[in-house]
């Protein structure tokens, strides 16, 4: 006996080895959430932590061994004796950590690092690990469609066919019972409702059973499909389906080979005729199993005994959630009898020979009901002297048990009671042979069932002995196999006349695909035989796919696809292509793959290329990739344009500080790296509602009104999306001037936009305070690169009320007045203690008032370059006009994407202790001639650098 103490108190196990007498307490340094014990061996355990670690022992919890962490919860497996070698072998599934799954085998023992395998190459869906008998399965999502793949006894994964435009949005496994899978499928046109699939012996290759199957959601979210397995009976399956927003329920024998509805008992429970007239009335069930071990589903049956199936229902022309009853059959869904009016929960006991039902109430009960001929009668016993709200019932394990465990309370304020009933006083012998009769199993009167007629042995209704030890079917016989025992094979339907014909998207030549010419393979004829399906001779050899010569064909339908089913692929990196053709020769067909980017290769053969073709390319764009295939016969060819990425890391966006109003200013997406692949932009300014989207990093655009203007761009590669947003100033007209700093600035210039907008609003705070200038006429950008730098823009403010704005007189006394505190030494802050920066007017430049690059190395280029071509204009200015008292510099935007600093001439007379460096209005010109030469080198200049 193992307990778990509670974990809010302490993380420990007691375990006893004689029955309870005695414990022993071991402490653990985890949580456990919860466990599973191995199928047979006993001491054998895997606990799963709070903090998502997976921990095996081999000593029943007395000592623990961490094997995985990161592991999926209840995606944890032990291994399937039979289908895995190793008893003590461990599934699961991990996730990484940037979020990836990925399925993992190991050794409970030896989980190390090197001693893990990887059954399925590369990541799966989160949550989909899926060992069942002798099967796994996978789910892996591509191109916005889930694919499923399955590994039959362990073998390698092959993707799961169903009809090709089934398109699945999901699907659940229902049973693998008797090497076959049953699959519910939510297909793309399904909200509520399920399509069932059975597929062939490796789980391979699916056709449709029953379609519209309804489904609901559990208490925990969980999905329920109204689909129900009858134990003891192979093959048989009772299932609701939707049809035209009514339910119905419908019954198979053969694995859903063939469905029909049931027939409603012929008299109700007092003994009155029942008029229902199939189809338009039958009986229908609730086919859900509880989830709790310790209750009673609403139907119920059991491998000992075959022929019994108890459920809840109702009579009509659909499932209702009213007026609901109690029936039971006793050779196997048949023929249905009504036992109780109300819900109850019935407990097999003794091989089903004896029956207990409790009703289902909120109220407190004290008497149970009996019943030792399959449901025909029921007697009326006292379990308890009090009424009990029963919480459960429990049936002790074993084939012969006559015991079973009531539990439930007394009150709402008292302990558990439990009462253990005992019913082996009831018998006074056990049953002898001649107390039992045969009975053949049917459907309808039909004595073949999955090919074989089975004929077990029942207790007689009126012998009242206990049974024992189930002894099974008394006899089998296979049968003469007919029409009725094939199903339709993988793409072929069933038509109204019970032919299976080739669905309209299946290609039956396509059988052939994959063989060689002197090969052989399975030619279908349509049909296949239900899987365990035991009948003999007949129609068999007629409907049993015969081995074919493979013929000789030319290539045709030829694709290159890549293995994610994906158009892109990362720079650097592995991108498996697959080639994939429909028909023609494997074995002898020649292949050429040009990749596009200078290397090609080929193969002898279409098999050599099953793994992928693997290929990684060193540059960024968009590649033609063209595979040519030949053989004797023919020819084809296909392309794919794969598009090779790789992450874009920044995004820096271009643009001025301050403009004019109407003037064209340019905006530029800087990258990094700057060869990405293929990129969409995404542009917002202005009061625009709507974005600008363009596939260039550029635009043009002006601004008709006054005031600051946000600008944000938006960069999309592959999945991922960056943006940069700046602010730009848009006045009529302001006045700039460049400044510098004392050189001890440069030791702490990181060079990154963030330290610029610090140290700008600090340099601002400094020319406030030592001018007394408002805060609002003045901006300071700090330009990138080395030396530092920065633009001090002056401008026009006007107050909320539109009134008292600045006139271009008022600029230029703002603008002298800065000019004349920076040429005094009176700008200066402290950058950290110790450290004190000054700040000063400097002379003319070129340099870009723009943010262009996050590095500075060729700002700092630019920036010298330009200094000696204003070095140059200054003189040839000075030579032509060398009465100049004073230099404005202002800023434009040119259409090709560069920014000039034009310094007309002033025309006013020299004013009284002015410095020589003045700012001036835009629009006063030196000389046309002079200044059209100068510019027009500068622009050449720069074109050419």
């Amino acid at each position: 006996i193992m307990l778990l103490t509670d974990p809010e108190i302490e993380s420990s196990l007691l375990i006893s080895s004689d029955e309870g007498a005695t414990y022993q307490k071991y402490r653990l340094n985890f949580y456990i959430q919860s466990l599973l014990f191995h199928p047979k061996q006993e001491d054998w355990i895997l606990a799963y932590s709070q903090d998502q670690k997976l921990y095996s022992s081999a000593e029943f919890g007395r000592r623990w061994q961490l094997i995985q962490e990161g592991v999926v919860p209840n995606r944890f497996y032990w291994s399937v004796m039979g289908s895995n070698k190793e008893p003590d072998l461990v599934h699961l599934e991990a996730r990484t950590v940037d979020g990836h799954s990925h399925y993992l085998t190991c050794r409970m023992q030896n989980c190390t690092e090197a001693n893990r395998n990887q059954p399925f190459p590369g990541y799966i869906d989160p949550d989909s690990l899926i060992v069942q008998d002798h099967y796994v399965f996978v789910q892996l999502t591509s191109g916005g469609r889930p694919h499923y793949y399955v590994s039959y006894r362990r073998n390698a994964f092959a993707q799961m066919k169903l009809p090709k435009y089934a398109l699945p949005k999901d699907m659940h496994v229902i049973s693998t019972d008797e090497n076959q899978v049953f699959a519910a499928v939510q297909e793309w046109n399904q909200n509520d409702t399920y399509n069932l699939y059975i597929s062939d012996t490796r789980g391979v290759y699916f056709t449709l059973a029953l379609e519209n199957v309804q489904s609901s959601r559990g208490p925990e979210g969980n999905i329920m499909i109204d689909l129900y397995e009858v134990a003891g009976i192979k093959g048989m399956f009772l299932a609701n389906k939707k049809i035209d927003n009514q339910v119905k329920t419908f019954i198979t024998y053969n694995k859903g080979r063939d469905w029909r509805l049931l027939q409603a008992p012929d008299t109700d429970l007092r003994g009155d005729p029942v008029h229902c007239l199939l189809p338009y009335c039958s009986l229908h069930l609730h086919l859900k199993v509880s989830e709790n071990p310790y209750t009673s589903g609403i139907i119920a049956s059991k491998d000992t005994a075959p022929s019994i199936i108890v459920a809840s229902g109702n009579i009509g022309s659909e499932l209702s959630d009213t007026d609901i009853s109690m029936f039971v059959s006793s050779d196997a869904g048949n023929t249905w009898r009504q036992i109780f009016e109300e819900e109850h929960s019935v407990l097999y006991l003794d091989q089903g020979g004896v029956l207990v039902a409790m009703k289902h109430t909120s109220l407190p009960i004290r008497h149970l009901w009996l019943s030792f001929d399959e449901g025909r009668s029921w007697s009326k016993y006292s379990f308890t002297s009090i009424p009990l709200f029963v919480d459960g019932v429990l049936g002790e394990p074993g084939e012969e048990t006559l015991i079973m465990t009531v539990f439930g309370h007394f009150s709402h304020r008292s302990e558990w009671q439990l009462v253990k009933v005992d019913y082996k006083s009831i018998f006074d012998r056990r049953c002898a042979e001649e107390d039992y009769r045969p009975w053949q199993l049917h459907s309808q009167g039909e004595a073949c069932i999955m090919g074989a007629k089975r004929i077990y042995k029942k207790r007689k209704s009126e012998r009242k002995c206990m049974q024992g030890k189930y002894a099974g079917a008394m006899e089998s016989e296979p049968c003469v196999c007919t029409e009725a025992d094939f199903d339709c094979d993988y793409g072929y339907e069933r038509h109204s006349n019970g032919q299976c014909l080739p669905a309209f998207w299946f290609n039956p030549s396509s059988l052939s695909k994959d063989c060689s010419l002197g090969q052989s393979y399975l030619n279908s004829t349509g049909y296949r035989k239900v899987v365990s399906n035991n009948c003999t001779d007949g129609v068999r050899e007629q409907y049993t796919a015969k081995p074919q010569k493979c013929p000789g064909k030319a290539p045709r339908g030829l694709r290159i696809v890549t293995a994610d089913g994906k158009l892109t692929a990362e720079q650097g990196h592995n991108v498996t292509l697959m080639v994939q053709l429909e028909e023609g020769d494997v074995q002898r067909t020649l292949i050429q793959v040009d990749f596009g980017d200078g290397i090609a290769v080929s193969y002898v053969n279409l098999s050599s290329t099953e793994d992928g073709i693997k290929h990684v390319y060193q540059n960024v764009g968009i590649f033609r990739v063209t595979v040519q295939v030949d053989n004797s016969l023919g020819s084809d060819s296909a392309v794919l344009y794969l598009h090779v990425t790789c992450p874009l890391e920044h995004v820096h966006l271009s643009l001025p500080f301050v403009t004019t109003k109407n003037k064209e200013v340019n905006a530029t997406a800087v990258l990094w790296p700057s060869q990405v692949g293929t990129l969409t932009y995404v542009w917002w300014y202005g009061n625009n509602t709507e974005p600008l989207i363009t596939l260039e990093g550029s635009i043009s655009f002006r601004f008709t009104s006054e005031g600051m203007n946000t600008i944000t761009v938006q960069v999309s590669a592959g999945n991922a999306i960056l943006q940069d947003t700046k602010t730009i100033a848009v006045y009529e007209e302001f006045r700039s001037l460049r400044l510098s700093f004392s050189p001890n600035l440069d030791d702490y210039n990181p060079d990154i936009p963030e330290w610029r907008r610090d140290v700008g609003r600090v340099i601002k705070k400094s020319l406030v305070e030592a001018t007394g200038v408002p805060g609002q006429h003045i901006l300071v950008a700090v330009l990138p690169g080395l030396p530092t730098t920065a633009e001090l823009f002056v401008l026009p403010y006007q107050d909320p009320a539109g009134e008292n704005k600045r006139s271009a007189d008022d600029l230029e006394q703002i603008s002298e007045l800065l000019i004349h505190k920076l040429n005094q030494n009176s700008v200066h802050f402290e950058l950290k203690p110790g450290v004190r920066v000054f700040v000063h007017a400097a002379h003319l430049t070129a340099a870009p008032l723009v943010d262009l690059t996050p590095t500075h190395s060729g700002s700092a280029m630019l920036m010298l370059l330009s200094v000696v071509f204003v070095g140059l204009a200054v003189f040839v200015i000075y030579k032509f006009k060398r009465k100049i008292p004073g230099i404005n510099v202002y800023a434009q935007m040119q259409n090709e994407k560069e920014q000039e600093m034009i310094s007309p001439v002033s025309h006013s007379e020299s004013r009284p202790n002015v410095p020589q460096t003045e700012l001036r209005r835009p629009g006063q010109l030196i000389d046309e001639k002079v200044e059209s030469q100068l510019i027009g080198r500068y622009r050449s200049t720069l074109q050419s650098l």
